[in-house]
């Protein structure tokens, strides 16, 4: 388990290194007068869509070959091509070509979508049902912190490297990469689930067949749906953070980063306690739990004051009032959200046939993509053509949270009943 989880916190990690640098370096562009404003805000929008399309084209034909290929060796495969890919984007960072880094961050996203299937249908065959839990846990802890201290890292290699900020990208992505691909080779073989299955290339008939596919049991495709709505919120609360922190919390960038500290903290330690609050078991009682505090929590901080100045720093936003609030409630949305997602990831894998698992996961990568695009383009419409504010945003989250939580809670009784028994237990 240590090979894989090491080698998926690294990947995690070297992506948002990846993403932070190229932001950085339109930064260093844009001071040298060698990119316009214009430019710099049209690629830094196309960013994320170009990492995020592979996800729609790709994850069905990831999805089969992570059912017919042997685990440990897929994630050899994926890890070399990231090894490659890095390659390609430090020949970007050398020449400060944008269109270079575009495509390394398009081939960036599709070495993302073929580790998808596998980086969560690995987990049932490597751990016992009572480790499931536990596992998920701290594959979630170790994915939130790691995109954390990669986007930190990343964002720091042009200011700590300064004009060799360039050089210094290009050598940490590829480096990174190869650390990746030789911890990789310390992964047990974990034989292929569907060795025989013929793999259908053409992604649109396939896309439907792995949704249809992810939708047959009740508990899994509702799960599913939670899992996306997990996305939806972070989304939000991730993309809003920055211009929150200054115009709301009147602090600067170094505010933004305390607080997605805070919730990305918050996640990994609610994924850890996971394990100890289901006692070793997949206990779906505790996502009742986790939706209710998250949405609570998000409600909350919607209605917490302004603070009236503005730079501050950490410590200056610390010593405002209300500030505290603030944290608290950060903190409790990243910790509720882990009670909140992480049984529902070892629901679908231990309900899940094992010969179906990885074309179930890629259908629920599709499935979230959608989501994380709705959840962009939603809050931009929202605060732009209706005039609504950050808080208002949170707000209507908050709400929408308690109205999708009630609606699967609804459909599907187990949710609550597992929550009365795990509360009348506990």
């Amino acid at each position: 388990f240590l090979p894989y989880f090491s080698v998926q916190a690294l990947g995690a990690f070297n992506d948002n290194v990846f993403r932070q640098a190229i932001i950085g370096l339109l930064g260093v562009m844009a001071a040298a007068g060698t990119l316009d404003a214009s430019t710099r805000g049209t690629y830094t929008q196309l960013a994320p869509a170009v990492f995020i399309l592979p996800y729609f084209l790709f994850s069905s034909i990831a999805g089969q070959f992570a059912e017919r290929t042997e685990k440990s060796r897929l994630i050899r495969i994926t890890t070399a091509m990231e090894i490659a890919i890095m390659s390609l984007a430090a020949v970007g960072f050398l020449l400060q070509d944008m269109r270079v880094l575009l495509v390394a961050l398009f081939a960036t996203g599709v070495q993302s979508t073929l580790f998808g299937p596998v980086k969560y249908s690995i987990l049932p065959s490597v751990l016992k049902p009572e480790e499931l839990t536990g596992g998920n846990g701290l594959v979630e802890m170790g994915t939130s912190l790691a995109v954390l201290l990669g986007m930190l890292f990343g964002g720091l290699i042009f200011t700590v490297a300064g004009e060799h900020g360039a050089q210094a990208a290009a050598v940490a992505v590829i480096a990174l990469a190869i650390l990746g691909n030789v911890l990789s080779r310390a992964i047990p073989a974990v034989p292929a689930a569907a060795p025989d299955l013929k793999i259908q290339w053409n992604p649109i008939p396939e896309s439907i067949a792995i949704l249809k596919l992810a939708r047959k049991q009740v508990a899994v495709r509702n799960s599913i749906l939670g899992v996306s709505w997990f996305w939806f919120v972070g989304t939000v609360l991730t993309g809003n953070l920055p211009v929150y922190a200054e115009t709301h919390l009147g602090g600067t960038q170094t505010l933004y980063v305390f607080a997605l500290a805070v919730f990305s903290i918050g996640v990994g330690v609610g994924s850890l306690l996971c394990e100890k609050l289901s006692a070793r078991t997949v206990e779906i009682g505790l996502v009742p739990l986790g939706a209710i505090g998250m949405s609570a929590c998000i409600v909350h901080l919607a209605f917490a004051p302004a603070i009236a100045a503005q730079g501050l720093d950490v410590a200056g936003f610390m010593a405002q009032p209300g500030a505290w609030r603030v944290v608290l409630d950060l903190a409790g949305i990243g910790l509720f959200s882990g009670f909140y997602v992480v049984p529902l990831f070892a629901l679908i894998q231990s309900r899940t046939p094992r010969a179906e698992l990885s074309r179930v996961i890629a259908g629920m990568n599709i499935q979230n993509a959608v989501f994380i695009v709705l959840a962009a383009l939603g809050g931009v419409a929202l605060q732009q053509a209706l005039g609504w504010s950050i808080p208002q945003l949170f707000l209507a989250l908050g709400i929408a949270s308690i109205v999708v939580a009630a609606w699967i809670f609804s459909i599907v009784p187990e949710f609550l009943m597992r929550f009365l028994s795990w509360l009348l237990v506990r």
